[in-house]
C-alpha cells in the first residue's frame, strides 16, 4: 500500500510481532534483520528516519529524545511487561490501517 506505515522494530520488541506484522503484509524492518545490535538509540532514530519509519519500543530511553527535540517519523511505545504480543501486533496493525504516515512525524503513540 503505497503511503502506509513502515515500522523498524527495535531489539527490545518481541520477534514474533514482527512476524505478525509481515504475515499481515506490513512493512517492518528489525534491529536483528538490519544488524543494528550495537547501534546506539540515536543511530537507531537515524535508520528509521533514514528508512522512513516509525521506530517501535519499549524502551523509555526514545522517550527522552523525543523530548530532546531528536527528529523522528513517529514512535509506538509501550512499557515493558504491559502488552502481550497479540496486543502488540493488534495495536500496531490498527495504527497501520488508519494513521498516515504524515500524522506520525515527531509524535509518540503510547501502545
Amino acid at each position: 500500500m503505497p503511503g502506509a506505515i513502515r515500522f523498524h522494530l527495535d531489539e527490545c520488541v518481541p520477534v514474533a510481532v514482527g512476524e505478525g506484522l509481515r504475515r499481515e503484509g506490513i512493512d517492518v524492518t528489525t534491529t536483528r534483520d538490519q544488524g543494528l545490535f550495537s547501534s546506539s538509540d540515536l543511530e537507531q532514530i537515524e535508520f528509521a528516519r533514514r528508512e522512513m519509519r516509525v521506530l517501535v519500543t519499549q524502551d523509555a530511553d526514545f522517550l527522552r529524545l523525543d523530548r530532546r527535540g531528536i527528529d523522528h517519523l513517529g514512535i509506538c511505545f509501550y512499557s515493558p511487561g504491559t502488552r502481550a504480543t497479540g496486543e502488540i501486533l493488534k495495536r500496531l496493525i490498527l495504527i497501520h490501517g488508519v494513521v498516515a504516515p504524515e500524522a506520525m512525524r515527531r509524535h509518540v503513540e503510547f501502545l
